[in-house]
């Protein structure tokens, strides 16, 4: 799990058909990401460059609810910068919080998360004692579907997934909530979870296929839309650039158990966070990287 790495810890805030998941970092946590997905809806990613100034975070926000969702990192600002954690100011402190969300909304039947959902979803992270970290159909991953590849009404559930892996002292930890168009593949390629379409059906069955066209009442009637999130987080010393390139073999973990991935009608987003205690072997963390995203995203449905 993600939280096996010491001083990462994560809580949920599950509703009927979305959520949100917050993973908070201990102080001085170096992060960067990368967005490889056509479709993104985030949050704060531009000040995780490598070229800009900030180079620590507070914590991560994953939710439901499309771009409406991001508001759930309001509440979690707010009860950061009542802990007292963030970019000290002349006028308090200010907590870095990146965000990013899934479309849910018609599993949702519209539900979108916002600053008090992203508030519980920080105090269960918080909690004392910690409780152990719950995957599935929780947190972000709530309303969360996968193999919509052949047609979005061949959709089966998706989720959140987390995994983690260690190279002596090093520990990297993975989470990621599957929202993807692409089946879940396993270790040797096989499908793990995927399309309920038959084998002969086409792919991609429409030019877009995933935007919904209006009904008679103005309502949207299509299939939903997509995205994968993860979050790599390890114990290691690292620059924030480093945390970029943790972030790009994140992404190779996505492409190893999500076929198809990265489509246009995806919002794909790595982040990566360094915590800093222990010196590693830098190509060794990237290969882990890659690997424990590949079984967080495996987790989610299994």
């Amino acid at each position: 799990m993600i939280t096996d790495v010491p001083g990462v810890r994560v809580g949920h805030w599950t509703g009927a058909a979305t959520g949100v998941t917050v993973i908070v970092l201990p102080p001085e946590t170096v992060a960067s990401c990368e967005i490889r997905g056509g479709a993104p809806a985030t949050r704060e990613t531009a000040l995780l460059e490598p070229t800009r100034t900030v180079q620590h975070v507070d914590a991560i926000v994953l939710s439901g609810g499309s771009a409406f969702g991001l508001a759930a990192a309001d509440g979690v600002m707010r009860g950061l910068a009542e802990l007292g954690r963030g970019f000290a100011t002349r006028g308090g402190p200010v907590p870095l919080v990146p965000a990013a969300a899934i479309f849910d909304l018609v599993e949702s039947n519209g539900v979108k998360p916002g600053p008090e959902e992203g508030r519980a979803a920080l105090s269960a992270a918080l909690r004392e004692p910690p409780t152990a970290l719950e995957i599935g159909r929780v947190g972000a991953g709530r309303g969360a579907t996968i193999g919509k590849w052949r047609g979005g009404e061949h959709a089966v559930p998706g989720g959140l997934g987390s995994a983690s892996a260690r190279d002596g002292d090093v520990i990297v930890g993975a989470l990621a909530v599957v929202n993807s168009v692409g089946d879940v593949l396993a270790a040797d390629g096989t499908v793990l979870a995927g399309s309920a379409a038959p084998g002969d059906a086409p792919s991609f069955p429409e030019v877009r296929p995933f935007e919904s066209e209006p009904g008679d009442d103005g309502v949207g009637v299509g299939n939903g839309g997509n995205t994968t999130l993860a979050v790599v987080a390890t114990n290691a010393r690292c620059s924030k650039l480093e945390c970029r390139l943790l972030a790009e073999s994140a992404h190779h973990g996505l492409v190893r158990s999500i076929h198809p991935s990265h489509t246009r009608h995806d919002g794909d987003i790595t982040f990566a966070a360094a915590t800093g205690q222990e010196d590693a072997h830098f190509d060794r963390l990237r290969l882990l990287a890659t690997e424990v995203t590949a079984e967080a995203v495996r987790s989610a449905v299994a």
